[in-house]
């Protein structure tokens, strides 16, 4: 009889867990049903609106010619949206149109609706706030709160759930003993092996703590924002996560990324062996985007390499999900190395993403820091000048580092620096090394194949200028091994729209003096900021103003750049009370924690904002995706710095259009550097903006700052030597 009673008693707590993980699963289901019904909505509605925008004459391309459409547009069909949408009956009350021609009409315009759909991708507008935008955030907002392990609950409610129904239907006959005994032999032991299955389900359900886990996917599941402010406010502060979802929840509400752009166009078998390694996520609060988990499993399969994703992609997610893999393992030490201005912003990332325990060697109280890290483990956080403190562990006492990351790695392009010195020595006794930069090469192909030496230096032959370049495929193949990334275009459906204004501004009279005097000095950097020398007077100024002053009436927030720190002054003074944030200019002398204060209070400004920030310094390692305008107040002499820039704001997190206005002036240093610059963007994005790049003539990419100088100056002299004559 006490075999029997532990049997009933087995059998009452397994379905006990079997209707706890059922209502998990039927909750998580429902759930994600309402999250793909809305997206599918809101997917209709854009594509329709892309419909209403395409003429009705596209009807006759599609039927190659065989539909006529003038009738349609006599009966006031203009668009394929309007076709689209109209019954059958409509179509054939218009005069000369037939059966055949309604419906070749309504199938040519189905076809038209049916590509549409496909390369239409869902975007929640904070802006519009309808019906179907608020119900959609408002079913994401439990899974986004509730962070990764809700799928994981789910998943593992879901192996319940399914093994004891399939072990408590056939170990029923097992809680009576004489039903037990009235069975055959072989039906008796099959109940016995499924009560022994619901024990060992019990077991490991006990192990997982999988009551309090259920428990709390049941009200995560529950979890509704107190208003739809509250929803959009959530969205609006971190719409990465929320697009993150929901391409999990409804993949074919996102544009489907074909899996050669998420996976950077590596050969075939290299991209085989990095999706073998299964990312362990346990260690992370925060979910990952398909091409994230792959860029963190390359990491961990290659072991030295360069992710070089395009600003805005997230590389610093993907290096602590494989630190973070690493430590699921038990590895305890890793560390971060970076530039002063992002230092802080790596602290805040570790911590808020991920379960490990971040230490800040930095600072008055790096050496408490240092030694936490070496007797806790977790991961030191750095920068290229504080390598030195790592020198002074005694011998012997500095810790096995699992894996280095190395941000901004370009800043160690010339290794004939200290920094780049101290980074090698660090680096040549790490096993895993993790190089991130979205340039990694700005002028010289040298600059790349420095950054290679570091990490497998045998994958390029070394560069003999007699010998004939490698070509596309060869070079591809070449640094595949150590070389990962991925674009913007490629991988993010969601991004709203890029829109590129350059504002021509002819010179003030004043500002014309002002930059003939530079061309006769030939001082370049004078030329580049001749168009605010009198501020007074400068129409590049004026141009500004105008455009702040719009985007502040919109209740906008401003990025305004610029090489110059001066320029950034008079645009302050310009601005004066007229702008209600005004924040900056954030220069080189901005402290890195001063910097990061600044970007918190851009983002928490809960109306229109402007900051300015001279661009070697703002294009760097800041989130701004608070900003939807960025002005360049003169072209750059490198590509990469106007691309970083930009990304700051136009990246993964960005739910409003971004305008981009590049401030400009005929006849003057800005028309002729962009000519002279693009050939030498032509070639940037060959090299660095993809994985698979092709390589030319090192010599061709050397454009350095000083030679493209000097061919401006001669130039502009001579220009404006033929001028003197006619006046001046």
């Amino acid at each position: 009889m006490g075999q029997g009673r532990d049997r009933r008693e087995l059998y009452r707590l397994g379905e006990r867990l079997h209707r706890s993980a059922t209502e998990v699963v039927d909750e998580y289901r429902a759930a994600v049903e309402r999250v793909r019904t809305l997206a599918e909505e809101l997917r209709d509605r854009e594509t329709q609106a892309s419909l209403d925008e395409v003429p009705v004459d596209r009807l006759s391309d599609v039927t190659d010619g065989r539909l006529r459409v003038t009738a349609l547009e006599a009966a006031g069909f203009r668009t394929v949206g309007q076709v689209h949408r109209a019954e059958a009956y409509e179509l054939l009350r218009a005069p000369g149109i037939g059966r055949q021609s309604a419906d070749q009409a309504k199938v040519a315009a189905a076809q038209l609706a049916r590509a549409a759909r496909e390369a239409t991708a869902v975007r929640i507008d904070p802006d519009r706030r309808d019906p179907a935008g608020t119900g959609l955030v408002t079913e994401l907002f439990p899974f986004v709160q509730a962070g990764p392990g809700l799928l994981g609950a789910q998943r593992s409610a879901e192996q319940a759930s399914a093994r004891l129904a399939v072990a408590l239907a056939d170990g029923a006959p097992a809680r009576s003993a004489l039903r037990l005994r009235l069975l055959g032999r072989a039906r008796r032991e099959a109940a016995l092996a499924a009560v022994a299955a619901v024990a060992e389900v019990l077991t490991g359900a006990e192990q997982g703590r999988a009551d309090e886990v259920f428990a709390q996917a049941a009200v995560d599941l529950l979890r509704r924002p107190s208003s739809p402010d509250q929803a959009w406010l959530e969205f609006e502060t971190r719409a990465a996560e929320f697009y993150t979802v929901l391409g999990q929840l409804a993949e074919e509400a996102l544009r489907r990324v074909p899996a050669e752009s998420s996976e950077g166009h590596l050969p075939d078998r290299l991209a085989r062996a990095v999706r073998g390694l299964e990312l362990d996520e346990s260690l992370l609060r925060v979910s990952l985007r398909g091409y994230q988990v792959f860029g963190a499993r390359y990491a961990l399969v290659q072991r030295r390499t360069i992710l070089g994703d395009e600003m805005g992609l997230g590389k610093t997610i993907q290096a602590i999900a494989a630190m973070a893999h690493l430590a699921a393992g038990g590895e305890r030490h890793f560390l971060v190395v970076c530039p002063a201005s992002v230092l802080v912003n790596w602290l805040r990332e570790i911590e808020s993403r991920s379960r490990l325990t971040a230490h800040r060697v930095h600072g008055t109280h790096r050496g408490t820091a240092l030694l936490e890290w070496r007797h806790e483990g977790g991961v030191a956080v750095t920068t290229f000048e504080g390598l030195r403190y790592l020198d002074g562990l005694p011998a012997g006492a500095a810790p096995a580092t699992a894996m280095v990351v190395v941000d901004e790695a370009h800043y160690v392009k010339n290794p004939q620096t200290l920094r780049a010195r101290k980074v090698r020595a660090l680096t040549d006794g790490c096993e895993r090394v993790l190089f991130l930069t979205g340039t990694v090469m700005e002028n010289r192909v040298e600059e790349f194949r420095a950054l290679l030496s570091y990490l497998q230096p045998g994958l390029l032959p070394p560069y003999r200028p007699w010998e004939p370049p490698l070509g596309a495929e060869a070079f591809r193949h070449a640094v595949a091994p150590a070389y990962l990334r991925r674009n913007q275009s490629d991988v993010l459906s969601e991004l709203p729209l890029l829109v590129h204004s350059d504002e021509w501004q002819e010179f003030s009279a004043a500002d014309e003096d002002a930059y003939r005097q530079a061309v006769a000095a030939a001082n370049f950097p004078a030329m580049r900021r001749a168009a605010y020398a009198v501020p007074e007077q400068s129409a590049k100024l004026r141009r500004l103003g105008e455009i702040v002053a719009e985007a502040v009436a919109a209740g906008e927030k401003v990025l305004v750049f610029s090489y110059f720190r001066d320029v950034l002054t008079a645009a302050q003074k310009m601005f004066g009370e007229r702008v209600p944030v005004l924040l900056g200019p954030l220069s080189g002398r901005t402290e890195p924690g001063e910097r990061q204060q600044v970007v918190d209070r851009f983002g928490a400004a809960p109306g229109p904002a402007v900051l300015l920030a001279q661009i070697q310094v703002g294009g760097i390692g800041l989130n701004l995706q608070a900003a939807s305008v960025v002005v360049l107040c003169e072209p750059q002499v490198k590509p990469a710095l106007e691309q970083q820039a930009v990304a700051r704001a136009h990246r993964m997190g960005q739910t409003r259009r971004v305008r981009v206005h590049r401030l400009l002036t005929p006849d003057s240093v800005d028309q002729r550097l962009l000519r002279l610059l693009a050939r030498k963007q032509d070639l940037f994005d060959a090299y660095a903006r993809r994985s698979d790049a092709a390589e030319a003539s090192p010599e061709a990419l050397d454009i350095s700052e000083p030679s493209l100088a000097r061919q401006i100056i001669e130039a502009e002299q001579q220009r404006l030597a033929e001028q003197a004559p006619s006046g001046r």
